[in-house]
């Protein structure tokens, strides 16, 4: 009985040492497995911020490109625009008023006056009426205008060319109407710039 116990014992000894043997490699492997894995999963995870990150330097490389195009280009540019429509709107203003005011004493001056606002076509129909037309009626009903622009606004602007709407009050006396006439009007005025000047190409009553 005693020799068959030992017999167990000596036969069961191997066993557990071969089995302690065998679980010593396996735990050395994970742990290489483990290590050798780590760079990948570090790979992995910068792979998926990568868009992440490409996305946020993008927008924040478009935002300085938006800010530049604005501060840079545009805010001059509308600076640009708004003077260069000031500049239209006297103009046009001035060269209204001039057309349309006239004294019987002064007519030459008055007209000579008008026509250097003028430019084209407009400037040949203004000349041709003013001389058949306005003159002999002015000179012989004593006829004397008086206008003035109340708003005016332009409606398009282009570097050599622009529309602007002006609304003009015009007072007009004569021998047979002492008193005056009054009368509110509203004009599409087409300018043309030439040779730096703001020139009326055409008057269109709306």
């Amino acid at each position: 009985m005693t020799v068959d116990e030992d017999a167990v014992v000596t036969t069961e000894a191997p066993e557990a040492s071969e089995t302690s043997e065998a679980v010593e490699p396996t735990v050395g492997a994970e742990e290489s497995t483990d290590e050798k894995k780590a760079p990948r999963r570090a790979t992995r995870a910068i792979r998926r911020h990568l868009g992440t990150i490409l996305v946020t330097v993008a927008l924040i490389a478009a935002a300085g490109a938006t800010a530049w195009v604005y501060f840079g280009l545009y805010r001059p540019t509308q600076q640009t625009d708004e003077a260069a429509q000031n500049v239209v709107l006297e103009a046009a203003k001035n060269a209204t008023v001039a057309m349309l005011s006239y004294s019987p004493d002064t007519l030459d001056q008055d007209f000579a006056a008008a026509k250097s606002n003028l430019t084209g076509d407009f400037l040949s129909y203004y000349t041709q009426f003013t001389e058949q037309i306005v003159t002999p009626a002015a000179k012989e009903k004593n006829v004397k205008t008086s206008a003035a622009v109340v708003r005016a606004a332009v409606s398009e602007m282009h570097p050599d060319s622009a529309e602007v709407l002006v609304f003009v009050n015009q007072v007009t006396t004569s021998k047979e109407n002492r008193d005056g006439a009054f009368a509110a009007s509203s004009v599409k005025v087409g300018m043309e710039k030439i040779d730096g000047r703001w020139l009326i190409a055409r008057f269109d009553p709306v």
